[in-house]
């Protein structure tokens, strides 16, 4: 059963920062690659970013890209989401996820982040 819990969420005016940290056993970070996502109220799951675990490779959503740095810290088995210049819109509740094959199959429980205007 893989393990991922998030934390760092929180409340920020717009135009800030916020990093958000995905702690993950030892087994699903060397097993998994990883990534982030976010649901705000009403709406569905969206991914945000994801980080290879071979060769740290990223990818992002185009919402975020420029605003927002994916990273991992393989000794921790940590992955981070470092974002910037955040949105009202940017207000949701974040997750950590493994990808198994094609599909993100494991989730942690969530940050929330609220952006305020």
């Amino acid at each position: 059963q893989a393990q991922l819990a998030e934390s760092g969420g929180g409340l920020v005016q717009a135009g800030g920062s916020l990093t958000l940290s995905c702690a993950a056993s030892e087994l699903t970070f060397d097993s998994y690659p990883l990534g982030w996502f976010r649901q705000a109220p009403g709406k569905e799951r969206e991914f945000v970013a994801s980080i290879s675990r071979i060769d740290k490779s990223t990818l992002y959503a185009d919402s975020v890209k420029g605003r927002v740095t994916i990273s991992s810290d393989t000794a921790r088995k940590m992955v981070y989401l470092q974002m910037h210049s955040l949105k009202p819109e940017d207000t949701a509740m974040y997750y950590c996820a493994a990808r198994v094959g094609a599909q993100y199959t494991y989730w942690g429980q969530g940050t929330q982040v609220t952006v305020s205007s």
